[in-house]
């Protein structure tokens, strides 16, 4: 099992930067890739931004490339997503999920992932 804590959402206003973290413990030994999903009220959980174990790969939905970065420290156990010129459209909960398997571009998915975290409200005022 794997335990996620995310943190760092907030209140900000449009063009502004936060930082979430998303802090892994328990079977930590293994390798994860991790992934950071958002859900909006009324509308489906989506794929924001994803991170292979060794951090040499990364994705990123197309409403977020160039915004968000995505980034991981494995000694701390920690994925990090750095997100600037927030936007309104961006306002939802964001969620941390780690994925047993190996990723790609066709896995972007939540069904791909295995474990998540209990999200952190991003909200961004116009």
């Amino acid at each position: 099992q794997v335990q996620l804590v995310e943190s760092g959402g907030g209140l900000v206003q449009a063009g502004g930067s936060l930082r979430l973290s998303c802090a892994a413990s328990g079977r930590t030994s293994s390798s994860y890739a991790m992934g950071w999903f958002r859900q909006a009220p009324g509308k489906e959980r989506e794929f924001v931004a994803a991170i292979s174990w060794s951090g040499g790969s990364t994705y990123y939905a197309d409403s977020v490339k160039g915004r968000f970065t995505i980034s991981r420290d494995n000694a701390k156990n920690t994925v990090y997503l750095q997100m600037n010129s927030l936007e309104p459209e961006d306002t939802a909960v964001y969620y941390c999920a780690a994925s047993l398997r190996r990723i790609s571009i066709a896995t972007l998915t939540p069904t791909w992932f295995d474990y998540w975290g209990q999200g952190t409200q991003v909200t961004v005022s116009s």
